[in-house]
């Protein structure tokens, strides 16, 4: 069973044994089933699953990501396509339900299927029949639905965006995998599980472990992103370390390294205008003076931000939070001055 989602069965707690019985007897019963989870929790991985400890497990295992394809060709990637049938359709072309026949066709994300073509959908397991787009002939297939997605399906029926008679008839069993933050002691099997194999990718001889401080902080995030966030963070760490600890690792890959020096470099120069003598003490009883207090004020920002850039005009407007074109404005209207 391949790990295409970037997931791995491996875990010990209750909550996750507890699920993978669920499954186990569900994928028995040749019954349309529906996958609810989180995003990186391991949706496609318990589909295979479910076709493999199935009675079709011989038979194909067909995956289609509904996100994945324009609303336009969704119809014809599932149900196919005559000769002739629009612009540049030179061939007939199977769909995905005949690719699937005596097996399992694995509709990811399936929340996103186009009203029109879940009509089409609700044929083929109501009566096991469907034509191409194209053709006036019907194909008879057997074949079971296995549905997955993060979405709400009962607020998409309510919004009209799902048919409530589809999602029925889909529904016949619906699991919910638990999200990773729920699983307690599976957080460490499947870091060790992902360190372990990250250490071997790269060649390192020693097999990598985690520091106390690591652990804590493996332990105390939420893992919005579940095992797919966890195997990122953990491989990213096990590459970078130098010894097989790890001391070090990182929840946000897209943090600017850069951004809290601009943030400290703002700081002194806010401290340093609020030290200025040269800035006046604003008096609320004199409201006409609002426009000499403001060029003032703009002046001495624009002189210490300046002085701190070494006069790189560009790197004075973000120490600013302005743009370079605000920037530019400013200057040509008090560069006298300046």
């Amino acid at each position: 069973m391949s790990d295409r989602e970037g997931v791995t069965p491996v875990g010990e707690s209750d909550i996750f044994l507890k699920f993978n019985d669920e499954l186990s007897g569900a994928a028995k019963v040749d019954r349309s089933i529906l996958l609810i989870g989180e995003r990186g929790t391991g949706k496609e991985l318990a589909a295979r699953k479910l076709h493999y400890l199935s009675k079709r497990w011989e038979n194909p295992l067909i995956t289609v990501n509904c996100a994945a394809l324009p609303p336009s060709l969704i119809e014809t990637e599932l149900f196919g396509h005559e000769k002739g049938a629009f612009t540049g359709a030179t061939a007939s072309h199977k769909g995905r339900f005949e690719e699937a026949e005596g097996g399992t066709l694995f509709l990811d994300e399936i929340g996103l299927i186009p009203l029109e073509v879940q009509e089409k959908i609700l044929r083929v397991v109501e009566y096991g029949t469907f034509s191409k787009v194209g053709a006036s002939d019907d194909i008879s297939v057997d074949v079971r639905i296995i549905g997955a997605t993060n979405a709400d399906m009962k607020q998409l029926v309510r919004e009209g965006k799902f048919k409530e008679d589809l999602l029925d008839r889909l529904s016949f069993e619906v699991l919910f995998l638990p999200p990773l933050r729920e699983r307690g002691e599976d957080i460490m099997h499947l870091a060790s599980y992902f360190a372990s194999r990250m250490a071997a990718e790269c060649g390192k001889e020693g097999f990598a472990f985690f520091s106390p401080e690591v652990i804590e902080e493996l332990h105390s995030y939420d893992w919005p992103g579940n095992v797919r966030e966890l195997k990122n963070v953990v491989e990213r760490a096990v590459y970078r370390s130098k010894t097989d600890e790890i001391f070090e690792i990182e929840l946000d890959p897209f943090q600017n390294p850069y951004a809290k020096k601009i943030e400290e470099e703002q700081k002194i120069i806010e401290d340093e205008i609020k030290d200025d003598s040269t800035i006046i003490k604003l008096d609320c009883e004199n409201l006409s003076s609002f426009n000499d207090n403001r060029k003032l004020i703009e002046i001495t920002y624009l002189r210490c931000a300046l002085e701190k850039s070494g006069n790189n005009q560009r790197e004075s407007a973000t120490l600013l939070g302005l743009s370079y074109d605000q920037f530019r404005g400013l200057f040509r209207k008090y560069k006298k001055e300046l």
